[in-house]
């Protein structure tokens, strides 16, 4: 598409004295503004017409990529598709109109929610109750080890701070446990991708009554089931610690199993991630955290009111939409879906555990490494060909990790696409290797300096002269 309203910013398709409103006009009289508050000389604000700045916004919006629009295989992310019928729900004026500050008596209704809401995900977890005053993930996790440091604290374990976090864990793990003034102790993985249980025994052998919790995430970041679990719980317990789950990649597990039942005592929830709100860019998000009977009284006040509504509403009205029989096949379509992209796959790209995963796996770039073609080179190619990258240099256990999370929603047909793109993508880098280090190709914007871009932004428009050209 090339005209003049494509690819620029508004300010760019500005024309001196042209206007896209009118005012109404003045009921009011005439108001004196006192001189401190007035401006020097007039706000550099674009002037356009009503159809450029519609059309302006419109081709900005087109750009976006969304769930929506396309498959969104973002690893460790959980990006799944958000039924309308959700956004009915949370857009009922009844629910959508309160204020938070409106009497208890008034609000009865989202108050019966949030209680079915803490019902369902008490089911769903094994675990006793939910708080869900945290905004998002990482809140959640500061909130649940706030609740741990609290428990041992009532108890006179003021000893207790240090949290083991495996190496293949989230890097929020060990910056919520710093950010909660508490001290990291990392523990290994095997050549298999889960936690070294030796290490493990090391650790609790030299740290002991030191030990506050440990934080775990079951499958782990490479995708793999823990399968030690009953035995990493008890050391830990031996000790006087607490389990913590962090609760990202708890997709796989809807229907399988629970983490209660496995010996975690605290853990998180990302509803926006596993129970479908849409969340990229940003937000919006809730991250309820749920503990095991007993350990409730320690909840922390995080925030003033009941954590982000509207995802409560989403993620209750995708629970009702399931019901008890279909909840139980979202981790089970999840896991059949990476297992079937990373079967097809593993022949031109490099998969250094190879063995069934969950919902999600980790490729280690491509196969053929004579090409010189990078894992970034992959995914900035695969916009060209309309699809969003996987989530990429993550986890850090590999030098050119590609993390692949496809969600139960996505069909036989769009994991066929993808996989057609992604072995053409692997023939292009043998055959035209440029063609791909130079991608994308197809996007208003190119390739960009990610490191100059973040170490140097332009936030401010410096307005030019318009030449009306």
């Amino acid at each position: 598409m090339n005209n003049r309203l494509y690819g620029h910013l508004v300010f760019e398709l500005s024309v001196p004295g042209r206007k896209g409103y009118s005012l109404p006009k003045n009921h009011f009289g005439t108001y004196e503004i006192p001189q401190e508050l007035c401006r020097q000389e007039d706000a550099a604000l674009p002037e356009c017409d009503e159809l450029t700045v519609v059309r302006h916004y419109t081709n900005l919006s087109n750009n976006n990529f969304g769930v929506d629009t396309g498959f969104y295989p973002l690893g460790s992310c959980t990006m799944k598709y958000n039924p309308k019928i959700n956004e009915e729900m949370a857009a009922l004026p009844q629910f959508q109109n309160l204020h938070p500050q409106q009497p208890a008596s008034t609000v009865k209704g989202a108050l019966a929610l949030m209680s079915l809401l803490e019902q369902s995900l008490c089911e769903l977890t094994g675990l006793a109750h939910f708080t869900f005053k945290p905004y998002a993930g990482a809140h959640g996790e500061l909130t649940g080890l706030m609740t741990i440091d609290n428990y041992h604290r009532s108890r006179g374990d003021v000893q207790r701070k240090k949290v083991i976090v495996p190496d293949s864990a989230h890097g929020t793990n060990p910056a919520s446990a710093a950010v909660c003034g508490l001290e990291i102790v990392e523990v290994k993985s095997q050549s298999d991708g889960t936690v070294d249980l030796d290490d493990l025994q090391r650790i609790c052998s030299q740290c002991g009554d030191a030990i506050a919790a440990m934080m775990m995430t079951n499958p782990n970041t490479l995708g793999l089931f823990e399968t030690h679990i009953p035995e990493i719980a008890k050391l830990i317990h031996d000790c006087g610690g607490l389990m913590y789950y962090d609760g990202a990649n708890l997709n796989p597990m809807l229907g399988v199993c629970r983490p209660g039942d496995m010996g975690f005592d605290v853990m998180h929830i990302n509803l926006h991630k596993t129970f479908s709100t849409p969340h990229g860019g940003g937000g919006p998000g809730a991250g309820p955290v749920g503990v095991r009977e007993g350990l409730q009284q320690f909840f922390p006040e995080v925030s003033p009111y009941h954590g982000n509504f509207g995802v409560m509403m989403r993620a209750y009205a995708y629970i009702l939409s399931l019901g008890r029989e279909h909840v139980k096949e979202v981790g089970p379509l999840a896991t059949l879906n990476a297992n079937y992209i990373k079967e097809r796959l593993k022949d031109v790209y490099e998969l250094p555990i190879d063995t069934t995963c969950c919902h999600e796996f980790v490729f280690d770039g491509l196969k053929d490494k004579s090409t010189g073609v990078t894992t970034m080179d992959v995914a900035k190619r695969l916009l060209d060909y309309g699809y969003h990258a996987p989530t990429i240099y993550f986890p850090l256990l590999f030098h050119e990790s590609l993390m692949i999370e496809p969600t139960e929603n996505e069909s036989r047909e769009t994991l066929d696409g993808f996989i057609a793109v992604m072995r053409q993508i692997a023939e292009e880098a043998k055959t035209n290797p440029e063609l791909v280090k130079s991608a994308p190709h197809n996007t208003p914007i190119g390739r960009v300096d990610d490191v100059l871009a973040a170490k140097h932004p332009i936030t401010t428009y410096k307005q030019m002269v318009n030449d009306n050209n």
